[in-house]
C-alpha cells in the first residue's frame, strides 16, 4: 500500500459522531470528564484503592473508568466522582448550530 492509496479525512473532533454513534455528544463528554479523572489520579499518584480511601468512591469504579468502560456511569456521576478528587470543577458548555450533514443523525 502506497501513500498514494490513502485518503486523508479530517474528523468532527468527536469520535462518537464519526463512528455514527447514537448519543454522539454525551459519550463524548462522559470521555472528557472520565480522562481528566485519570489524569488526576496519576497526577497525584492515587491507586484506585486510594481513590477509594480519599473520596468513598467504590475502587471498583475507578478500575472501570481506568479502563474505559463508561456504560454504566451518567455524565453527572463523573461530575461527581471528579468533584470528589479535586474539589473545584468548572463546567463551560458551548452550543453551536449542527452542520447540515450532521443534522440527519
Amino acid at each position: 500500500m502506497s501513500d498514494d492509496d490513502l485518503d486523508l479525512v479530517h474528523g468532527s473532533g468527536n469520535v462518537y459522531r464519526d463512528l455514527k454513534r447514537p448519543h454522539a455528544d454525551l459519550a463524548q463528554a462522559r470521555a472528557l470528564v472520565a480522562a481528566q479523572i485519570v489524569r488526576s489520579l496519576d497526577a497525584r499518584g492515587l491507586t484506585t484503592r486510594d481513590a477509594e480511601a480519599a473520596t468513598g468512591v467504590a475502587h471498583s469504579e475507578f478500575s472501570r473508568i481506568r479502563n474505559a468502560q463508561l456504560r454504566r456511569f451518567t455524565l453527572d456521576r463523573l461530575m461527581t466522582i471528579l468533584d470528589k478528587l479535586d474539589g473545584d470543577l468548572e463546567v463551560r458548555l458551548v452550543v453551536r448550530p449542527r452542520r447540515p450533514e450532521a443534522r440527519a443523525s
